[in-house]
């Protein structure tokens, strides 16, 4: 059914934005076209959303937040989750990175990213809560006494068990600072080993049986997880990003391993050595049982987690979950690789009253779509449904259970449109307007790869952009019309208002992004540490986290993070008077992992959280003194 609301809306913006209006009319040379503010075609201009002082860039060591803010860092790698039956602090971090694997499952992974805060009942809903932290990936370097220099079966199961996913119950006290309640029921690690389940179209598929599993619906562990999403009826969606390069694979891939990145020696993770299902030359498939959108109830730590294969394998980035007019579910996911593809999945039911209970298989059954963005400003969700548009047998899709392992092959053959690292989405369901962030692709253009389109107008695209689209005929509907809401880095690439505005801030390589209940977008940022002091990144400083309000395209810069960090994770209380930010890899290293002989040599944040000299990605609470809303 279409939402009449919506498509006018859409049809405002589309008359009201004067970059829409020349995308229209010029295709590719029109992609670079600045965009203008809306209030320029109104007679009143928005009230301002932002209210407070941007800060500076910076190189320093630190988090630094505006005037009359304060950040606190709550939960860092290494601390307690508050297991049952355990005393507050136990195990204990040790700060020479001593704690055994088992310690390590009992405690904050590494490297905080996606996060959501999910409010107790019977608590007030801004008071206490539950923190759910995905935990990306390792640093060998620090998290091991000796670091990575000889692997042992222990350091591989302390790896894994520093990785996947954080349960952790928290508390505002009177004076407004958070800390993590010890011990709690609720409290929970998921790791790289926990079983869970796979469901939907691709369990039992022949590709997902292993010798281990010969089901194909049983599967240990997930890892590499990103961003996140959380689903209307109250439940934690991880995603599992750079999969791949876990794996030891053969020699000689064939195509299906070659079209995943599969090769010989992965990213350095020697897990082959000591658990044999990430060797892929004696369990080719079990690199197949990976790449999925795992499900997790944050309230029930008894539950098994569950790979929802119907949304498809990829590199996810995140699962950005709203709901369409008529009920159905619509989750929307970026592919965060170069030259990879935007995703949308429309459920075949509503969603019902009743929980995750009644929702129990709802992300099993329905429509994935991959996204074709053409050069006239329109676009096309393209259904990968085995049997229709040449996704048949003779192309390698006998079944929709195998088109769904293969689902950048499926996306290549309809011609979908591969951007430059489509990572985090947000979107207003009000509106139908969704927004991507693109980190970069410095591939673009270069020989032998694809060169630029109108999506991505820019070879060797280092600064990256945000992309935003908003659907015709609502959430559930096959047609779009999309403009650049911006182009990152160069002044010249942004929106006239911003190269004029003291409060604009200029940024490189967009990550995260949460649309939040106010209507501001607020945009994270990942230059990578190789890249930061080079060039034009140079003078951007530290990764920051920006606040922009799409009405004004006004952007301001509300925090800095400590030297050679990520800054990711973004979400607000139920009041909006926490902001909770993750604060990934402090201090990493340039082209290398950090030096367990000088863990400090780059960066020592956060100081005072604990004893120890290693950097610990942590998760911040930041607040205003005045308890006001946070960004207004």
């Amino acid at each position: 059914m279409e939402d009449s609301n919506a498509s006018a809306n859409a049809d405002i913006h589309a008359l009201c934005d004067p970059a829409r209006r020349v995308v229209l009319r010029g295709g590719l040379a029109a992609a670079s076209a600045l965009l203008a503010p809306l209030a320029a075609c109104v007679s009143t201009p928005p009230t301002r959303l932002l209210g407070f002082t941007g800060v500076a860039v910076s190189r320093a060591d630190a988090v630094l937040v505006p005037p009359g803010y304060v950040a606190e860092p709550i939960y860092a790698w290494g601390d307690a989750i508050g297991a049952p039956g355990l005393a507050p602090g136990l195990p204990a971090f040790r700060a020479d990175g001593g704690n055994s694997a088992a310690e390590q499952a009992l405690q904050a992974g590494m490297h905080h990213d996606g996060m959501h805060f999910f409010a107790l009942e019977g608590a007030p809903p801004s008071e206490r809560g539950l923190l759910v932290v995905n935990h990306e990936y390792t640093d060998e370097g620090l998290l091991h006494t000796d670091g990575a220099a000889a692997w042992s079966a222990e350091k591989v199961a302390k790896s894994q068990a520093a990785h996947g996913v954080s349960v952790v119950e928290v508390q505002r006290d009177a004076e407004g600072r958070w800390a993590v309640l010890r011990p709690s029921r609720y409290a929970r690690r998921i790791t790289a080993t926990t079983p869970m389940r796979l469901q939907g179209p691709s369990a039992g598929h022949a590709l997902v049986r292993t010798a281990l599993d010969p089901s194909g619906t049983q599967i240990r562990g997930t890892f590499n997880n990103c961003a996140h999403g959380v689903t209307p009826w109250g439940t934690y969606l991880t995603c599992e990003e750079n999969f791949v390069g876990y794996f030891h694979g053969p020699a000689e891939p064939d195509a299906h391993a070659r079209r995943w990145g599969l090769r010989p020696q992965g990213n350095g993770y020697r897990w082959h050595e000591h658990d044999e299902r990430f060797d892929a030359t004696r369990h080719p498939n079990e690199f197949n049982r990976h790449g999925w959108v795992v499900e997790i109830d944050p309230f029930d730590p008894a539950s098994t987690p569950i790979k929802r294969t119907a949304l498809g394998r990829a590199a996810h980035e995140g699962a950005f979950v709203m709901q369409a007019i008529d009920g159905r579910a619509v989750v929307y996911m970026g592919e965060d690789a170069r030259f990879e593809y935007i995703y949308k999945f429309v459920s075949r039911d509503a969603v019902r009253p009743g929980g995750f209970a009644a929702n129990r298989e709802l992300l099993d059954h329905g429509t994935l779509y991959v996204a074709r963005f053409d050069a006239d400003g329109s676009g096309q969700w393209l259904a990968l449904t085995a049997g229709q548009g040449g996704l048949d047998a003779a192309a390698g899709f006998a079944s929709q259970g195998e088109l769904l392992v293969k689902s950048r092959q499926a996306s290549d053959r309809l011609g979908a449109t591969k951007m430059d690292r489509p990572e985090w989405i947000a979107g207003d369901a009000s509106t139908a307007t969704l927004y991507c962030s693109l980190t970069g692709n410095s591939s673009r253009g270069q020989a032998g790869q694809p060169g630029v389109d109108a999506a991505n107008p820019r070879a060797d695209n280092s600064m990256g952009h945000v992309i935003r689209w908003t659907e015709s005929g609502g959430l559930a509907g096959t047609r779009f019309a999309w403009s650049h809401f911006v182009l990152a880095g160069d002044p010249a690439n942004e929106r006239a208002e911003a190269r004029g505005n003291a409060n604009g801030a200029e940024f490189a390589s967009p990550d995260g992004l949460w649309l939040d209940p106010r209507g501001v977008l607020w945009i994270q940022t990942d230059v990578s540490p190789s890249a930061m002091h080079r060039g034009e990144h140079a003078r951007l400083g530290n990764n920051m986290l920006v606040a922009a309000d799409p009405r004004s395209g006004e952007l301001r810069r509300f925090l800095t993070g400590p030297v050679g960090c990520e800054i990711t994770g973004v979400v607000t209380t139920p009041d909006m008077k926490t902001l909770f930010v993750n604060i990934q890899h402090p201090g990493e290293n340039p082209g290398q992992r950090n030096d367990p002989a000088n863990p400090t040599r780059h960066s020592s944040w956060p100081q005072g959280l604990a004893p120890g000299g290693r950097p610990r990605s942590a998760t911040v609470a930041i607040r205003r003194l005045d308890r006001g809303v946070i960004g207004s």
